[in-house]
């Protein structure tokens, strides 16, 4: 016998009629062994090829009415988001008029926001980075977020090449440079004057290119525009992030609550909205907003942690999920 050999197609094609066959006649015993044996290694006739899986259908691209939503869903900032649509129309029209062979206005959108931690200045950037990759303006629409020391070196032509580095990975979506008036702080002397001049000239190579956001506290922002006049024409737009009222931090902590799955019980949710309401205005500066009740929360969800294992006693689902006002209580 040999290994190459392939039954015929209208052989038997199970031991039972191998047998018949063989007692009938039909089949000589050496084919007969043969035959048992390409049953036992199993089918050697050439199978058809499968079909080709369907590749899964490519993602949709993110269209404009898509980001819109995920603005709409974040807390407060009206303002903001009424401003955001001005920016999506102007850039429609202008895109319109060219199609039309009207005279349009050059695209520049770099802009200062200007806000306490945790206004959600940094959300908006990622937002508008999306927003402009689906209108057409942005290549890429990421978000690049950077300081000052992701910019400045420690001698002299370091913080040129740097700043050019973060450039180079903003192209074709935002660069974001936060508490940004630190830059200026220093002085004719201070290498941060290297970075903004850098800056600026990549703002005229790269029109077009890139979207760049200074963002910081309102009245350091003030002063950075002010001390150098070059940066005040570049930064057409400016959005101001207002401190969130006691109502709308409450809305937030709700949300924070939700998306990690618990649950606030109804002592809890009351007097979180009470101390949010009472103390509006109150809260330092560097209280943080929006982080400061998500630094609430952390806090609530280590305490239910302690109180929980504390029972030793079977915890339901309703147990995880739920956050009592004892678990907030020293938050404060």
């Amino acid at each position: 016998m040999t290994d190459s050999w392939t039954p015929p197609p209208m052989g038997p094609t199970s031991t039972e009629e191998i047998y018949h066959w063989v007692e009938g006649g039909r089949l000589a015993p050496d084919d007969a062994l043969r035959y048992l044996k390409a049953l036992q290694d199993g089918p050697t006739r050439p199978t058809k090829p499968n079909p080709p899986r369907p590749r899964p259908p490519e993602p949709q691209a993110e269209t404009p009415e898509d980001v819109l939503h995920d603005l709409d869903q974040l807390i407060g900032l009206t303002d903001i988001k009424r401003m955001v649509r001005e920016i999506r129309a102007w850039v429609e029209i202008q895109a319109l008029r060219e199609n039309a062979g009207l005279a349009t206005d050059p695209h520049m959108l770099h802009m200062v926001f200007s806000g306490a931690p945790g206004t959600g200045k940094t959300t908006v950037a990622r937002i508008l980075g999306r927003l402009f990759h689906a209108l057409g303006v942005l290549a890429k629409g990421h978000l690049v977020e950077v300081e000052r020391a992701d910019l400045v070196g420690e001698y002299i032509g370091h913080t040129a090449q740097k700043t050019r580095d973060v450039i180079k990975r903003a192209l074709g979506g935002v660069m974001f440079l936060d508490e940004a008036y630190a830059l200026a702080r220093g002085g004719e002397k201070d290498f941060g004057k290297e970075a903004i001049d850098t800056l600026v000239a990549a703002m005229e190579n790269h029109r077009g290119e890139f979207l760049l956001i200074l963002a910081g506290y309102p009245d350091e922002m003030g002063w950075l525009m002010a001390s150098n006049p070059g940066l005040m024409s570049r930064f057409p737009i400016r959005l101001e992030f207002p401190n969130y009222g006691g109502h709308d931090l409450w809305l937030i902590a709700h949300q924070m609550v939700r998306q990690r799955d618990y649950l606030l019980s109804p002592e809890a949710d009351a007097n979180l909205l009470r101390i949010l309401t009472d103390n509006e205005g109150y809260w330092h500066k560097n209280a943080g907003n929006a982080r400061m009740v998500r630094n609430l929360l952390e806090y609530a969800i280590r305490r239910q942690a302690v109180r929980l294992l504390a029972r030793h006693t079977p915890l339901t689902r309703h147990d995880l999920m739920l956050l009592t006002w004892q678990d907030f209580e020293g938050g404060f």
